[in-house]
């Protein structure tokens, strides 16, 4: 449970990062390079500290590529058109019941009637907490296809969770029992396929709209861009990809992929008071009702577990 929590308090960071660096430099872009930073981070982890490709490495980059590779650059597509809290909002609540049926078709894991309860206390707290008073100021066409991204994250996030499950389950099976940075380290070399894929693509559509890609204004541009936006590519690498993901396998391990995905859906309780201080945004009765009801269903989930 402290290691799903601690996933929840890193994600959070990591969205107000990514959400900054998405607007700044676009979501194809700003996700290749968390993950590139993530893969050499962890890599250098792996390989110094854990145990490389012990384990299931097939099944964990697997559950990347899912997970990571499709997961996140649909998320990544959500953030700069809904913004952090929709897109946090869609991805957390979705995902639980996505994994939940998954196992339930593919592994036969069951959840009892009380964690069922607490999960959906969970998820009405979030969306208590952040659902939006106002009418939506988005452009019908780029509501579509964030929500439609939220929806394509939710399932990637799901799959990658409950084929970490199977992954660790094979690798036991077979006597062996990789440390979270080794199995995040072999998530992330799966993961990082249709991103790099999706930024070459980008790239050059970009190249041959704006003259080639050797023009010097388009690096001038690129080198203020950079200039301003690296500390927060670095932050949302660290957070999310490397230490956030490296949680979220330690409380896989542990937990049904159910229950750590709904609990993982506190996320945008938590971004409350980040984007109170970092944003300014100010935090209305309903918000904090809806995070006292979600932690509610955290004790409740704790104590039925």
């Amino acid at each position: 449970m402290l290691a799903a929590l601690l996933t929840t308090l890193l994600f959070a960071t990591s969205a107000i990062c990514g959400y900054r660096t998405a607007r700044q430099i676009g979501g194809v872009e700003a996700n290749f390079w968390r993950i590139a930073l993530a893969t050499i981070f962890l890599t250098i982890w792996a390989n110094l500290f854990g145990t490389g490709f012990d384990g299931a490495p097939e099944w964990f980059m697997l559950s990347g590529l899912f997970g990571i590779g499709l997961g996140d650059s649909a998320y990544f597509q959500a953030l700069p058109r809904l913004g952090s809290r929709r897109t946090v909002l869609l991805t957390q609540c979705l995902t639980a019941p996505f994994a939940a049926l998954i196992e339930w078709l593919w592994l036969g894991s069951k959840l009892n009637l009380p964690e069922i309860f607490c999960i959906a206390v969970i998820l009405t707290g979030v969306a208590i907490a952040l659902a939006p008073g106002d009418h939506l100021k988005i452009e019908p066409r780029q509501l579509k296809i964030g929500v439609l991204a939220c929806v394509f994250s939710a399932i990637g996030a799901a799959i990658g969770a409950v084929l970490i499950r199977k992954a660790f389950a094979v690798a036991h099976a077979a006597g062996s029992f990789p440390d979270a940075g080794t199995t995040g380290y072999q998530r992330v070399l799966g993961g990082i396929l249709i991103p790099t894929i999706a930024l070459l693509v980008f790239k050059w559509r970009s190249a041959h709209a704006h003259g080639g890609i050797f023009q010097e204004k388009t690096w001038q541009v690129s080198r203020e861009k950079w200039r301003r936006i690296w500390p927060w590519v670095l932050a949302n690498a660290l957070a999310g990809q490397t230490l956030g993901v490296t949680c979220m396998q330690w409380a896989l391990e542990q937990t049904n992929a159910a229950i750590v995905t709904a609990i993982i859906a506190l996320t945008p309780i938590f971004l409350l008071p980040m984007t109170r201080i970092i944003e300014g945004e100010k935090i209305g009765v309903r918000s904090l009702v809806g995070a006292l009801i979600a932690v509610g269903g955290v004790i409740g989930l704790t104590i039925f577990r």
